[in-house]
């Protein structure tokens, strides 16, 4: 590929099928072809290490693999063979299989801050868990959860709180109240509003942004004082921040956690994980109420369980997470690089952990643009890169990453270009993307 020229004559008459059959053309919002250029949303065929094939044939390096979730790169042989093991063997029974027991303890070490853990399907399930396990344990009802955090679960009692609450009882959404990320101020004059009413804490441990010093203890601290249940929400920085998470990166030790994503290696599986006292109330070795905690058909399968376990295994044995992390150092210097030499350094911004970088693309006056980044993200794939965001994993080359620079480097020449015009319209190619998160269709 090069130039203007990308043949995607397949990929559209697949999105067009995808949305005849599927609400939205994907089983995930954040895929859908409005996030992507006009008539630029590839579909994708296969996939090997850090590069996909679309059903036209055309190859990209990939960035934000399965969205976070393929951190080990695609069709890892380690995952694969667990996988294979497992499949001849039956994949979900009447009784809990032996393969149960071993993820379970295989994922406790891995989390030693964690006492007990049960498994799911999917990162919602995992979060509404933790929320209706806090609401049992306090007797109480609300959830303040952290505003700058993107997304939490598809359940009521977040999705109330966005931009799509359409279908949810605001008697539900009311039940929900936001805080800043780094404010512990703010989170003390929540609980003074609510006395004796927030169940839970739901936060991620650390996202763009490093922690302020003794920000997530200070929590802790908080949520102890005031009755309530401290959960990190570790779906992307389990295992992309260290093998234990945030918590053990930064040494704070959540009431509940939930993992997902990199768990799997784009298998199905998450976990709930915590503090004996807490996960035994969905249980059976108790005289409490009983809590309704998780009960999921094919939260045991047995491939998907044994897909984690390789993946926890790769990571301790192979130094996963430091490799993520170089991958991603060497990436952004090349990018801030590339977009210093063009004159846009201050409008095409590298951001967050090495492990987990996002891009910004900001207009002349400095502000966020979907224009921009529909621009930006029009030029990537026109180079062969497939990039919502510039999240690594870990089969990525260091050529992959020099070419990825070479590419980043040709669409700042066109990005200063729009810059210099006062408008990015000729060079979008059609509509703008769009908010994945908007009222309106």
């Amino acid at each position: 590929m090069s130039g203007e020229e990308l043949n995607l004559t397949r990929s559209r008459a697949v999105n067009e099928r995808l949305h005849a059959a599927i609400p939205g053309g994907a089983h995930t919002y954040a895929k859908g072809d409005d996030q992507y250029p006009q008539d630029l949303a590839p579909v994708i065929s296969h996939g090997r290490g850090a590069h996909v094939w679309d059903v036209d044939g055309n190859e990209y390096i990939e960035y934000g693999s399965g969205l976070r979730s393929v951190s080990l790169g695609h069709a890892h042989p380690r995952v694969l063979e667990a996988v294979r093991r497992e499949l001849d063997r039956g994949s979900n029974f009447v009784r809990p299989s032996v393969v149960e027991a071993e993820a379970a303890e295989r994922f406790l070490a891995t989390v030693p801050s964690a006492e007990m853990v049960k498994f799911a399907k999917n990162g919602s399930d995992a979060t509404t868990a933790a929320v209706r396990l806090a609401r049992a344990v306090t007797g109480r009802t609300r959830v303040a959860l952290c505003a700058d955090h993107p997304f939490f679960s598809v359940d009521d009692w977040f999705i109330g709180t966005t931009p799509m609450p359409a279908g949810i009882p605001s008697e539900t959404a009311d039940l929900t109240v936001t805080f800043p990320y780094g404010d512990l101020a703010a989170v003390e004059a929540l609980f003074d509003r609510y006395p004796d009413e927030i169940a839970c804490l739901i936060l991620e441990p650390a996202t763009q942004a490093e922690p302020p010093p003794g920000y997530l203890a200070g929590l802790r601290d908080l949520a102890h004082r005031h009755g309530s249940v401290l959960v990190f929400d570790e779906m992307i920085t389990g295992f992309r921040w260290s093998e234990a998470g945030a918590q053990g990166l930064y040494g704070v030790t959540p009431d509940l956690s939930t993992f997902g994503k990199a768990l799997g290696n784009g298998f199905a599986v998450s976990a709930l994980a915590g503090r004996r006292e807490l996960m035994e109330r969905g249980g059976l070795r108790h005289d409490a109420d009983r809590v309704f905690l998780l009960s999921t058909t094919h939260g045991a399968e047995t491939h998907a369980l044994a897909a984690a376990m390789a993946v926890q295994t790769t990571y301790t044995e192979e130094g996963v997470t430091a490799r993520l992390h170089a991958l991603g150092e060497r990436l952004a210097a090349g990018v801030r690089d590339a977009a210093a030499a063009m004159g846009v350094a201050d409008h095409v911004r590298v951001r967050g952990r090495a492990s987990n970088l996002v891009f910004a693309t900001l207009d002349a006056q400095g502000r966020p643009s979907q224009e921009y980044r529909t621009l930006f993200l029009r030029r990537l794939l026109l180079g062969g890169v497939l990039a919502p965001s510039f999240v690594v994993s870990g089969a990525l080359e260091e050529a992959d990453i020099d070419r990825t620079v070479d590419v980043v480097g040709q669409a700042c020449a066109v990005y200063r270009k729009a810059l210099d015009a006062g408008d990015p319209t000729p060079w979008l190619g059609g509509r703008p993307v769009r908010p994945v998160f908007r009222r309106r269709a």
